[in-house]
């Protein structure tokens, strides 16, 4: 289950939270300019929200993390040379979706989301023309991800 989606993966991963350069390094090989980044971090917010609200025990317990937008303690900051703020902000949401949600569900609703994420990604590959990825600054050996 874990490695199906860039923020699930457990390799290098520290206190449980997926790195936020794994999701740096995945908006990058797509070629996600910050405005798509953000519209890939909505869709996994509006879904996490939408799963936790239906929860019995997640919407009594879980939904206050939803309060804003975008959601978690470090959704305001950005990291690095480059910024990359939303990495940032899909670094806690990310694990909270793998850590909380992901347990509850069975192989065929990972197997429903695995497409409603391979179409995400493809509806963001015609965004990805009206708005391109703003190239990397060349910061020679510092160079980060």
């Amino acid at each position: 289950m874990a490695g199906r989606f860039p923020f699930a993966g457990k390799r290098g991963t520290r206190y449980g939270l997926a790195p936020r350069s794994t999701m740096a390094a995945f908006f990058g090989h797509h070629e996600m300019s910050e405005a798509v980044q953000e519209k890939y971090y909505k869709w996994w917010y509006d879904w996490a929200r939408a799963f936790t609200e239906k929860d019995p025990d997640l919407s009594a317990t879980m939904i206050t993390r939803f309060d804003s937008y975008p959601m978690g303690q470090h959704a305001r900051h950005s990291f690095h040379l480059n910024g990359k703020y939303w990495p940032s902000c899909m670094d806690e949401l990310g694990s909270y979706i793998a850590n909380v949600i992901f347990p509850k569900l069975d192989e065929d609703a990972m197997r429903t989301l695995d497409k409603e994420h391979a179409n995400l990604l493809k509806e963001l590959e015609t965004e990805k023309e009206d708005h391109p990825r703003e190239p990397t600054p060349d910061v020679g050996l510092f160079r980060h991800i």
